[in-house]
């Protein structure tokens, strides 16, 4: 399939810089996709393995809690530099670097027998994906901007069937293989996958100056969203909501197992938590799009992490299936986020600013929520403490949404 070519069209906002349109083909579709399948997998494979990979290399529950909060750490940090690594290089160069190394870090961590070995390597592999978290918005958003809604919701989809599998396979895996290092290694090959379009995607556009083919033009950097209150409030709700992605990811398999449920009953517990939010994937962008604010969805939303909280705190073992449910529920606030990063900007150079303050800042507000539940759990013996907690933030997101929800834009707040 040959690359797309480029053409020539006004940006949509007649006072950004004029930027060559690249649009969209198989070889962006199919790297969008792909990169999207990798997004969670280094993290959702690791939660139903924490016993085994806590005794392989004797974690303590505190260092434990800091390798489930290591993703909000790399993220926060490496998705902060993306801008600048984009008025540099080409995203597709970006990426094919970035992909490259999820897939090295995912292999290396399971050959050592080192703990901090095993959290540097993890670092890289989450470096790869930090990058990717903050310019997959952009493309969406630049090479198929009268679609961007159903690609957001393609791309989420296929980003939470990854999240799923890899939460499903991964004890299934180490038993075949009895090894709690093959069930986490494996899906370093599923990394290595996405290079493949990524590499002719690179080469085809050497030299183009836009913003899928070249650097971001000087006038990106105008957009600011530290100095707005759109900016500070799309950080505080993305923060919050990743908060709790990120201790479900970690931990709730862990609940489950001190609930009374077999590892691989947990895993699958787990797995179903974004199994069912597939299809909440795949519309939410679309109705996020369609609606005049956002106010009911963000209400909604809470209101059964709210309810699935709760559950889990009073009838983890009886009810496990209604708050797998309502949990899914949700974690719909995620891509909706997600789709309101492109919703709040008229640009792509808006679009690759606002992502980037808004998951790099929320990712330094999230970054302790793993680890303190890990804290309290210990400290307490319990789940009560840590899900007091997460009820705590949710309440943070909840504010922040209800900002968030009128439309406007945050080129129009600078």
């Amino acid at each position: 399939m040959t690359p797309p070519t480029a053409t020539y069209a006004a940006p949509a906002d007649a006072a950004a810089p004029r930027t060559p349109v690249v649009r969209g083909g198989f070889l962006v579709l199919a790297a969008i996709l792909l990169i999207a399948l990798n997004l969670r997998i280094a993290i959702t494979s690791l939660g139903p393995l924490l016993d085994e990979v806590r005794t392989g290399l004797r974690l303590s529950g505190t260092t434990a809690g800091l390798v489930t909060t290591l993703p909000t750490i790399a993220f926060a940090g490496f998705g902060a530099l993306t801008p600048a690594l984009v008025r540099r290089f080409t995203p597709a160069r970006v990426l094919v670097v970035a992909m490259a190394a999820l897939a090295a870090g995912q292999l290396l961590r399971v050959l050592t027998g080192s703990s901090l070995v095993f959290l540097i390597t993890s670092a890289l592999a989450l470096a790869g994906i930090a990058v990717a978290n903050v310019l997959l918005p952009m493309l969406v958003k630049y090479h198929y901007p009268d679609r961007a809604g159903v690609l957001t919701g393609a791309y989420i989809m296929t980003l939470t069937v990854g999240s799923t599998a890899a939460a499903a396979a991964a004890v299934p895996v180490a038993h075949a293989f009895g090894s709690w290092r093959v069930g986490l290694g494996v899906w370093a090959l599923v990394a290595a996958v996405a290079v493949l379009p990524l590499v002719p995607l690179a080469l085809r556009w050497r030299g183009a100056g836009a913003p899928a083919g070249g650097p971001v033009p000087a006038g990106a950097g105008r957009v600011r969203p530290a100095r707005t209150r759109l900016g500070w409030a799309m950080a505080l709700y993305f923060g919050a909501q990743s908060l709790s992605g990120y201790a479900i990811m970690g931990w709730l398999a862990q609940l489950f197992r001190d609930a009374g449920y077999r590892p691989a009953t947990a895993g699958l517990l787990l797995a179903g938590v974004t199994a069912l939010g597939v299809p909440i994937a795949l519309v939410m962008p679309t109705l996020a799009t369609r609606l005049r604010t956002l106010r009911p969805l963000v209400l909604t939303l809470a209101g059964a992490m709210a309810v699935a909280y709760v559950g889990l705190a009073l009838a983890p073992y009886g009810g496990a299936l209604l708050w797998v449910a309502l949990a899914a529920v949700g974690q719909g606030a995620f891509p909706m986020i997600l789709a309101t990063i492109g919703l709040r900007a008229r640009t792509p150079q808006g679009t690759v600013a606002l992502s980037a303050f808004a998951q790099s800042t929320g990712y330094v507000i999230a970054a302790l929520g793993p680890l303190l539940v890990g804290v309290l759990h210990d400290a307490t013996g319990g789940w009560l403490a840590p899900i007091g907690f997460l009820l705590g933030a949710l309440a943070v997101q909840t504010l922040a949404g209800l900002v968030i929800a009128r439309p406007r834009f945050i080129e129009d707040e600078r």
